[in-house]
């Protein structure tokens, strides 16, 4: 694990858009991240980076805010989904949030990203609300750390 810099935009640009790309056709359209500038997000935002091997495996990015650590965006390689590398990315977002004092991560993801709820359900965030938006139904959860 490494935080990312600069110059690896094009490689958290690249593996978003192939962690991604399994969603299109569930949604009909390109999910949020799969747009994302990440030249910008590189720089204004914690990206942390995955490795298995020498093969970067997954990504994580988070947002500091005032009372929470958000989680902006998880994405897994292909390879290397099924593997358990998103529990640990998601791990990862535990201890960093606890090494910054935050008592709560949040995170969205869209909801016909079924896999994704039961997921972050197991590990055990609860289902804040449902929103509704231009992109569809965003799932906002959270989980306490205290």
């Amino acid at each position: 694990m490494r935080r990312a810099v600069a110059a690896d935009a094009g490689a958290v640009r690249a593996l978003t858009r192939h962690a991604y790309a399994k969603w299109v056709p569930v949604i009909g359209r390109e999910p949020k991240p799969m747009g994302a500038d990440y030249d910008l997000a590189v720089q204004a935002h914690r990206i942390d980076l995955a490795y298995c091997k020498g093969e970067l495996a997954g990504l994580i990015e988070m947002i500091p805010e005032p009372d929470h650590l958000l989680v902006e965006n998880v994405a897994v390689a292909p390879a290397f989904q099924k593997r358990g590398v998103g529990r640990y990315l998601m791990a990862h977002a535990e201890e960093v949030a606890r090494q910054l004092d935050y008592a709560e991560l949040r995170l969205y993801t869209n909801k016909l990203f079924d896999v994704n709820v039961a997921l972050y359900s197991r590990l055990g965030y609860r289902i804040d609300r449902e929103e509704l938006t231009e992109r569809g139904v965003a799932v906002h959860m959270s989980k306490s750390l205290r």
